[in-house]
């Protein structure tokens, strides 16, 4: 199963858009099932024309025909949107969990109940592959769309005080 989740940002109110999973056919081989993975990525580009795509990190585990099969799977989703000229992001799982909850070792359930909250999602039922990549996607958000850097990284306070003037009183 591969997650999505797509949030819409306009002037720092973020919006909830869509969040889904893709049930890839286990009747498929191996290539066909990364087809399918790329084919939906892209569709899901061209639908949401969106300005970023975010991912979250593979995790080292201790079976290595998973770890393959997953990397392969994210490769050819990274593919798509690199090839659609979206800047793409990775974030260790800890790390979405940390911006989302404030705990890195926050459960599926906390996350997503943190998500419901921010983001005023009211359904209940919840496939925890689809809200993975929501908080992704809002991790996303938090990293790079600050209201004090307008998304570029600054070096410091200097830096921040001469590239916006006019934001200092």
């Amino acid at each position: 199963m591969m997650g999505y989740g797509l949030i819409c940002v306009e002037t720092q109110q973020v919006r909830f858009i869509e969040m889904d999973v893709l049930k890839v056919p286990a009747n498929l081989d191996t290539y066909q099932r990364l087809e399918l993975i790329y084919f939906t990525v892209h569709q899901l580009i061209e639908k949401f024309k969106p300005d970023d795509f975010a991912i979250e990190a593979p995790f080292f585990g201790k079976n290595v025909q998973s770890m393959l099969k997953l990397g392969r799977a994210q490769g050819v989703a990274i593919a798509a949107a690199m090839q659609s000229g979206i800047p793409v992001t990775e974030y260790a799982p800890r790390k979405i969990k940390q911006s989302i909850t404030g705990n890195g070792n926050a459960g599926k359930e906390q996350v997503w109940k943190m998500l419901q909250q921010i983001l005023g999602i009211r359904q209940e039922i919840i496939r925890f592959d689809a809200s993975d990549a929501l908080a992704v996607a809002l991790c996303h958000h938090y990293q790079f769309r600050s209201p004090l850097t307008r998304g570029k990284k600054l070096s410091g306070w200097r830096e921040f005080v001469s590239k916006n003037p006019g934001r200092v009183l």
